[in-house]
């Protein structure tokens, strides 16, 4: 069993529709794959859809943005969830919404130095999707300002760059406690990412695993080795599940489907932990 947990389609900052998505995933040889996009599951239904036709096992999933205190980003994997839970829905509404609002002051920003206009950004946003830094960075490649997206992040959309706008996303053991009131299992995403940004000390991740965490995404291309090895030793010791996945954005990133993957003993545990929603 070939499974990938951690994929992302045009709902959110991927490039492929839903239904490419999931059959690029059969393409690739993947028997299970996970929609996991960035506070939506708007591209369930779709993806549900094409896996049913495409013979393959859809898991519902989202990616939850949050912030510690002290201002580090997290990202949390919440699988299997109700998407009807009013809690949840509402943590997620409040992030998109001011994700907006955050995404139209950094091109304002951006506007004095470059020829970027609001209207040239939502040209790169597929319908229904939320606006964030990917599409910013998508109308800096159409500009030739930058050569990819991975270049905009790295010279002009950086947390360290004049432009950078800060933005409300709820802190991470809250992520956690709401997508377990939902029925849905938190997996803790690409912990040891320090290519991404600061990394979360032992007292969030305490507190995140206080709140009733049960995974960590161990095998991605963005922890270093060293940095698994060491996870892996969390995991052990705290008793959390280890997960591995490509975070796929098509043509928007490097990653490769099935490039990690996660063992069926482990997605089996998945399943049996949640209530919100069935895999299928």
């Amino acid at each position: 069993m070939r499974i990938d947990l951690h994929t992302h389609s045009n709902v959110s900052d991927g490039t492929e529709d839903p239904e490419v998505l999931v059959e690029s995933a059969s393409a690739a040889g993947l028997d299970t794959v996970a929609l996991t996009d960035h506070d939506s599951t708007a591209g369930w239904d779709r993806a549900r859809a094409a896996a049913r036709r495409t013979g393959i096992m859809f898991v519902p999933g989202m990616e939850v943005s949050c912030r510690t205190d002290t201002g580090i980003s997290v990202h949390m994997l919440s699988y299997l969830h109700d998407p009807l839970h009013a809690g949840l829905r509402a943590e997620i509404e409040q992030s998109r919404t001011a994700r907006l609002t955050r995404a139209r002051r950094m091109v304002e920003l951006m506007s004095a130095d470059y020829p970027i206009s609001w209207d040239l950004v939502e040209q790169h946003v597929s319908a229904g999707a939320t606006v964030g830094r990917p599409h910013i960075a998508d109308a800096l490649v159409t500009l030739g300002v930058v050569r990819t997206r991975s270049e905009a992040f790295e010279r002009v959309l950086t947390a360290r760059s004049p432009y950078w706008v800060s933005h409300y996303a709820p802190h991470p053991a809250r992520a956690v406690e709401l997508i377990r009131d939902a029925g849905g299992v938190p997996v803790f995403a690409h912990p040891s990412a320090s290519n991404r940004g600061a990394l979360v000390g032992g007292a969030d991740l305490e507190e995140m695993i206080d709140a009733g965490l049960l995974g960590l995404e161990v095998d991605h291309r963005d922890n270093p080795a060293a940095a698994r090895t060491a996870l892996r030793g969390i995991a052990r010791e705290r008793g959390l599940l280890m997960t591995g996945s490509s975070d796929y954005h098509g043509e928007g990133k490097p990653n490769l489907l099935g490039e990690n993957l996660t063992s069926p003993e482990t997605f089996e545990a998945i399943r049996s932990l949640a209530s919100g929603t069935t895999a299928g």
